[in-house]
Formats: structure tokens, C-alpha cells, sequence
């Protein structure tokens, strides 16, 4: 035989990958297959040594990889929130953003990222709006696949969640989101599709709400169009405690998470015994997992789907660029921002967020960074030597008890920073002790050894300023209390919340007062009972220090007096993490506290005021007008404070654009609601959301934003020249319009292409004009580009039982927001 030919007998004999992959599933007992459904633990999957299948870990993003533990020993790169990414407009960032979560989770021995988070921002009052992208399925779309992309780069699975229509944490086990098919196929399922069909994700976590009447897990969205029209081959995993019965096997639902207790288990080896579930599907599930182990280099025999890893990013300088690129200039009157630093001798800083940023959302969102950089520091940093800083409270923001400083601590055992953890046995005995860094100690599914009982808490606390401090300590369950020897507290703390984790971030508390002199050291001990059953292995306990503010007026008074006698004043304002969180939602737009007055105050002390917005999303804001200028900075990770100085000193240009409208006040919102009304949360406005619904509102004579969608500010200026679009496009078929963009200015700035499309004569219901596509152009002065941006074929698209196409004039917007003075084309759709 022609050997050349015998070579090409032999090679079509040889199994594909794909091929013994199934036949390794096969090769299970079907008690194998079953188990492998369900978790080994709060984080990973089994493992089946004889078939060399280890285990997949899995860890909590999405702007952050925590690993399996949260201990701030094991520190964390902590990325801006996603409404901070998805404010840069660019996918290239949203692609570097991802890949630094891959390179930590292979740092963490990780091979899933829980994220991104890709749910839209129907409602500004929606509890986790900082973790998600944006309003608008393209640009949530185009930058999940940019982030999917990123992760993947690295080996390691990203998963898109939460799927699907989970756009409100109230009764969010239980909640029943009612949409119909139209803006749940142009909408919600939009959002994700791109991260499936271009980014081809590994993982998709399914939610825990219902849709139209079946809860995620069991829903056959999953099937359609996820499975099918899509061609999503990996992995759907619950969210933890998701998969509600037997009955979601049945479905497209992969892998049952936490475990090794679920829902599935004997009881689906039950189920498929007696025929309720198909074994086929057992069998394409197994398929699914051990896929994916293959992929993430957890099935030995196989070929990790990433053999060349791209060139290591600075996860730090990155996080710093995210937090420059995502911040949005949303005033500058007279020109006031960039501050000119040699002019300066005195600047007022301002707010309690200035000392004490939110750099992150709350929840599973949490990550442990080595440090963060808060404004105040970011400008004592930056600022040249001879300029004279003054620091403010102004108003309290942080409420309930929050950890104490890590420099005040020191281990009175070990004689080294930190606190000490003693793990006793029932009868008092010592176990294991450890040194750690942090008073916030949070235990989930690892950690805490097997036979132990109490865990004992010891720290020597040193007060930075002379008065009363109110010193406690925040848990669930029976706790002891010591003040420098004196026992305050020994009683059980109830969990008030029925919200799943919520005290894992914000505990009940017990607080007491105590007065120190400046310096002096207070001997504080904690010892905390573990249960004797636990649904799921978490335990937290946070040891701290609660702000009181006895007089809020003599705040705002010494805050005006700093503002009079400096040369600028930039006021930080913001939220707390018991107004954004996971668990629950918003009750209004608000910024907590006597915010609002402080910044009414300073700017009538101080004309030259700059207020900074330290929120993940959006908040009424009725002192605008009365400031000169306001810099939106989101959650903004590990770098916000150095981002932020960055930008108001002009060494840097904010880049941000507005992922989401803002409102003036509540009342304006046209789709609010977020709380179930017979257990149903109601998409009644349909395809009309964010600057859709905001668009018809204005068209019927009702209220406009404060701050359009895509609006954004910079430090130069540009100009658009004629566009140019195809007369005509076929059916079915992308468009590309091109822009001469020019930078007029004297700095280098970027400057984003937004191309919106309308359809004013259509047969069906459409909004006023909706996002079609966009890019950037970053140009130096005098330079140019003709920036591309592409048009998907979907975006003339709507959804009546399958894709169609109304043929006949759509008009192309090409501007710089969603409400600009728009350059007009029109394109004919054949």
C-alpha cells in the first residue's frame, strides 16, 4: 500500500477529541455520571482519578478573582466594577480587563470565572446595577464578548450570568419575571448572545428567578436559543442553591452547584431508574463537564484549549486604566478641570468617601486587594509638595460598623500585624491558630477546621484620635465581647435579613462605646460559637469601628470652613454598601446622609468646587448646576484614588461615556419597579427600557434626563466629518459606516463614534432610535482617523415568532449621544 495512502487509513480511524470525550462519558457507571452533575464542595466539581478527570474550580468575578477562600492573606487584583468597564466604550479595554481576570485565576489555581455579569440596567434601583454593563443590549453585548474573550485568552472559563431576565434582587429566589418573547429575544437574551456566538463562552450560569412562570433551571431557554440557534456547547452551572428539583435535569441545566448536598444526587439516580429522566440527557450533561475539563486542562489525555498564552498584563496598571478610561466628565464649567497644579497652594478634600472610597460593590462581587489608593491619598500623592491639603468628613456615608484599619492592628500573640484566630474544640482545647491581617473574616466552605467548636478572635487596636469610639463586632449567632478585659457583650445575634449571604458583608452587630486618648491601645477578644448544622459552610464575622456623628451640622460647618480657605475644593460623594449590594435593591436615587447639603454648602463657600461621584450607579444629583464641575468615578478598584487624581490634575483624560441614563429624580424614571407584586416582576414597558423608555416618555411631552445615555465629556475637542454608508444593504447582512473623525484640541483625547438607528414609518412598534453600533478613535492634536463602525444585520432587525426584516428606509444617527444633534444618512434595507 502507497504509505502516503496508508497514513490517511490510519488517521480516519483515529478518534477525534470530541469523540473520546463521549466515550470516556460512557465509559462512567451511571452512579458516576449522577455524581458528577453536582458539586464536591462550595467551589469545584469532582474529580475521577481513574479516567484522570480533576477537579474544575470555580470563583466568584466578575471584577475580581477571589479564588476559594476569602482571606485577604491570598490578596486579589481588584478591577473597577462593570458599569466603570462598560463606560469605556471599548472593547479592547473590556478584553484586557478579562484577560487579567484569567491570568488571576490561573495565579488561584482557578479554571472558571463567575462573570461576566451581563444582565441589563432596566431599573436604576436594581441592587447589583454596579456589577452589570449597561442598559443597552449592543453595548452590553459587544463588551460581555470582549470580557469573555479576555478570560478565555488565558485558559480559563468565563460564565456570562446571570441567564436570564434577573434584573432585580427583591424576592430574587422566588421572583417570577414576566416578559414577553419580543424584548426577551431583542433585549435580555441580545445582551448575551454575542459572548456565546462570537466569544463561544465555556460556561453560562442560569438564575434564580423564573421566567414566564418556570424558574431558570428548569426553563427552556436553555434548550432555545442558548443550545441550538446558538450552538453553545459548554457547561450551564446554577447559581448556588439554583437548581430547585429533579425536574431541571430535564433541561439544558449541566452541573448543580454547591454541593456535595443538592436537589440531584440519589434522587436523579432515582429519576432516571424509573424513566422521569432520560438517560440521554444524563449522558450529554457528563459530556458537557468533561468538555470543559478538557478545555481548562483538567482532563489528562486531552489538549488544553490555550497551548500559547498571551504576554502578562500589570493587573494593577490596569485597573488604573479601567478606572481613567470608564470615568465620565459630565461637567466642566469654564474649563475648570484639568487643575492646573503649579497654580495651586491649597486644596480641600472632601467627604467621607474621600478617606473612605467604595472601590467595590457588595456581595459575591467581593475581593480581598493587596491595598487600595482612596482619593484623598490619590491627591496628597500627586500634588507637588508645597500645596497644602486639607481633609474634611463632611457627612457621614459608611453606615453600621466597618473594619478597622489594618495599621492600627497588632497580634498580641504572635507580636506581628494583624489579629489572631485560635480554632478551639468543644472542650476548650486548642486546634490550629493563624495570623491574619483583616478584622473582617469570612469563611466559606473552607477554612475552619472539621471538629472545631469556638473560634477565638484576639487583637490589640490602637485609637488614631482622642473621644469616644464605638467599638463592635457584627456576626450571626452566639458571640462574646471584650473590651480590655471587660466582657460587654455574650448573647445571640438573629440575621434580620432572610437574605441569602447578606451578613457574610453587612452582619447584625453589636456596637459600645469606649474612651480612648489618641494612641491608646485597646485589647479587643471575640469568641464566636459555630452552629452545629449549616445549610451552607459560611461563616463571617467582622470586628470594627462604627461611625457616630453627633452633630451632622458641625460636620458641614468645619467642611465649609476648609472649602473657604483653600483654592479648590473636590467633594467625593457616593453610596455605601448598605445602599449597592447583592441581596437587595434600591428604595431610592439618593445619596445617603447630608451629602446633598454638604455639597449645597461648599459650592456657596467655594466657587471653584469639584464634586466626584464614588457610585456604581446612578444617583439625582440636585446641586449640578451649582458646581463647576462633576466626575463620575463609579467602584473604582484597587487604583480609583490614583485614577481620580490622574484626571483631575490633566494627567490623564477621562474617557468615560454613560452605559446608562441618569436621572434628575426618581419621579422622572420611566421603568421602575423591581419588587415583585404577587410574586411577579412585570416587563410591561416591553422593548422600551433605559433611553428607549426615556425617548417615548420625552416623545409623549414627559421628562427628559439629567445626563443622556453615551454622554461624556473630555479635555479636547473633536469634530466628525461627512459619513459615509452603503444606499442600501441586503437583508440579512452587516453595514459599515465610516467617519472622519479630527481632534481640534490642544491634548490627546478619545472620542467615541456612537451610530443609532430609526425607523420612523415602521409597521411595527420601535423605539424612537436605538444603538446600532460604535467605535473609538484616540487621537493626538490636529490628528485624524476614519473610524469604521459596523452595523450588525440584527440591528434592523425585530422578533415576531423568528427574526424579521421590514424592508424600506431606516435613517442612520451618527453622533456622540443618544440625544446629540445627530449627522443623518438614510440606508434602504432590501
Amino acid at each position: 500500500m502507497n504509505p502516503t495512502l496508508s497514513q490517511a487509513v490510519l488517521a480516519t480511524n483515529v478518534p477525534s477529541a470530541e469523540e473520546r470525550i463521549r466515550e470516556l462519558a460512557q465509559s462512567l457507571s451511571m452512579e458516576q455520571q449522577i455524581q458528577l452533575l453536582t458539586g464536591a464542595d462550595v467551589w469545584s466539581t469532582r474529580a475521577i482519578p481513574e479516567i484522570g478527570l480533576s477537579r474544575i474550580v470555580m470563583s466568584d468575578g466578575p471584577a475580581g478573582v477571589r479564588g476559594e477562600d476569602f482571606d485577604e492573606r491570598h490578596d486579589s487584583i481588584s478591577l473597577p466594577s462593570s458599569s466603570a468597564l462598560s463606560a469605556t466604550w471599548s472593547v479592547e479595554t473590556a478584553r484586557r480587563y478579562g484577560q487579567v481576570l484569567g491570568q488571576e485565576a490561573r495565579r488561584k489555581g482557578v479554571h472558571a470565572v463567575l462573570g461576566p455579569t451581563i444582565n441589563l440596567h432596566r431599573s436604576p434601583l436594581g441592587g447589583r446595577h454596579f456589577e452589570c454593563m449597561s442598559e443597552d443590549p449592543r453595548l452590553t453585548a459587544t463588551m460581555a464578548a470582549g470580557y469573555v474573550a479576555g478570560v478565555q485568552s488565558m485558559g480559563v472559563g468565563a460564565t456570562p450570568k446571570h441567564y436570564l431576565a434577573n434584573e432585580a434582587e427583591t424576592e430574587r429566589f422566588t421572583a417570577d419575571s414576566v416578559v414577553d418573547e419580543r424584548p426577551l429575544r431583542e433585549l435580555y437574551l441580545a445582551a448575551f448572545e454575542d459572548a456565546i456566538t462570537e466569544a463561544r463562552a465555556w460556561l453560562v450560569m442560569s438564575s434564580y428567578n423564573s421566567i414566564n412562570g418556570t424558574t431558570a433551571s428548569e426553563n427552556k431557554l436553555l434548550e432555545t436559543p442558548l443550545s441550538t440557534e446558538w450552538g453553545f456547547d459548554g457547561v450551564v452551572v446554577s447559581d448556588w442553591t439554583g437548581v430547585r428539583s429533579v425536574e431541571a435535569a430535564n433541561a439544558h441545566q449541566d452541573l448543580e452547584m454547591p454541593g456535595p448536598v443538592g436537589h440531584w444526587g440519589p434522587k436523579l439516580l432515582a429519576a432516571v431508574n424509573d424513566g422521569r429522566v432520560n438517560h440521554g440527557a444524563i449522558l450529554e450533561k457528563v459530556t458537557r463537564i468533561l468538555r470543559l475539563a478538557a478545555r481548562v486542562g483538567s482532563l489528562e489525555g486531552f489538549e488544553p484549549a490555550v497551548a500559547e498564552l498571551p504576554a502578562k498584563l500589570d493587573g494593577a496598571a490596569v485597573a488604573r486604566e479601567v478606572a481613567v478610561r470608564g470615568a465620565v466628565l459630565v461637567r466642566n464649567e469654564g474649563s475648570i478641570l484639568p487643575l492646573d497644579a503649579s497654580t495651586l497652594t491649597s486644596v480641600a478634600v472632601i467627604g467621607h468617601n474621600a478617606e473612605e472610597a467604595r472601590t467595590q460593590g457588595g456581595g459575591s462581587a467581593t475581593v480581598m486587594p493587596k491595598y487600595t489608593v482612596s482619593p484623598l491619598e490619590g491627591l496628597r500623592k500627586a500634588l507637588p509638595d508645597g500645596v497644602r491639603v486639607t481633609y474634611a468628613r463632611g457627612a457621614k456615608v459608611a453606615e453600621g460598623l466597618q473594619a478597622f484599619p489594618r495599621t492600627s492592628l497588632q497580634n498580641p500573640v504572635s507580636d506581628v500585624p494583624g489579629i489572631r484566630v485560635t480554632f478551639l474544640a468543644e472542650d476548650g482545647s486548642e486546634i490550629s491558630g493563624e495570623d491574619r491581617l483583616a478584622s473582617h473574616l469570612v469563611w466559606f466552605g473552607i477554612g475552619i477546621p472539621d471538629d472545631a467548636a469556638i473560634i477565638r478572635m484576639e487583637t490589640d487596636w490602637t485609637a488614631e484620635v482622642a473621644g469616644v469610639h464605638h467599638l463592635g463586632v457584627g456576626t450571626v449567632g452566639q458571640i462574646r465581647f471584650s473590651l480590655d478585659g471587660a466582657e460587654v457583650f455574650n448573647d445571640e445575634i438573629q440575621d434580620d435579613t432572610d437574605v441569602l449571604g447578606a451578613a457574610l458583608f453587612d452582619p447584625p452587630k453589636t456596637v459600645h462605646a469606649i474612651e480612648t486618648t489618641a494612641g491608646q491601645v485597646v485589647r479587643i477578644q471575640a469568641e464566636y460559637r459555630l452552629p452545629k448544622q449549616q445549610v451552607i459552610p459560611f461563616t463571617a464575622i467582622l470586628l470594627g469601628e462604627e461611625t457616630v456623628v453627633a452633630d451632622p451640622q458641625a460636620e458641614i460647618d468645619a467642611a465649609v470652613e476648609a472649602a473657604r480657605n483653600s483654592d479648590v475644593a473636590v467633594v467625593v460623594v457616593g453610596t455605601s454598601a448598605a445602599i449597592e449590594s447583592e441581596g437587595f435593591d434600591r428604595k431610592d436615587l439618593d445619596l445617603p446622609g447630608f451629602q446633598n447639603q454638604l455639597v449645597e454648602a461648599v459650592a456657596a463657600a467655594n466657587p471653584r468646587t469639584v464634586v466626584v461621584v464614588n457610585s456604581g450607579s446612578p444617583v439625582v444629583m440636585p446641586w449640578f448646576r451649582k458646581v463647576d464641575a462633576v466626575l463620575l468615578g463609579w467602584f473604582g478598584g484597587q487604583e480609583f484614588g490614583t485614577a481620580i487624581a490622574d484626571i483631575l490634575l490633566g494627567a490623564e483624560e477621562p474617557g468615560g461615556r454613560l452605559p446608562t441614563t441618569w436621572p434628575a429624580a426618581l419621579e422622572d424614571v420611566p421603568v421602575l419597579n423591581t419588587t415583585p407584586v404577587n410574586g411577579k416582576v412585570v416587563y410591561s414597558e416591553g422593548i422600551h427600557v433605559g433611553y428607549r423608555a426615556w425617548l417615548k416618555q420625552q416623545a409623549a411631552g414627559g421628562a427628559a434626563p439629567a445626563l443622556p445615555f453615551g454622554f461624556g465629556l473630555g479635555y479636547t475637542t473633536f469634530e466628525f466629518g461627512a459619513a459615509h454608508a452603503p444606499q442600501s444593504v441586503t437583508a440579512g447582512n452587516d453595514a459599515v459606516v465610516h467617519v472622519p473623525v479630527r481632534n481640534t484640541g490642544t491634548r490627546t483625547g478619545r472620542e467615541v463614534v456612537q451610530v443609532y438607528l430609526e425607523r420612523a414609518d415602521s409597521v411595527v412598534d420601535r423605539p424612537v432610535r436605538w444603538l446600532a453600533g460604535f467605535a473609538g478613535a484616540h487621537l493626538a492634536p490636529a490628528g485624524t482617523d476614519s473610524v469604521e463602525v459596523r452595523i450588525p444585520a440584527k440591528a434592523f432587525a425585530h422578533y415576531d415568532g423568528g427574526w424579521k426584516f421590514e424592508p424600506g428606509r431606516f435613517r442612520l444617527l451618527v453622533g456622540r449621544h443618544v440625544a446629540d444633534s445627530f449627522q443623518t444618512l438614510d440606508i434602504d434595507l432590501r
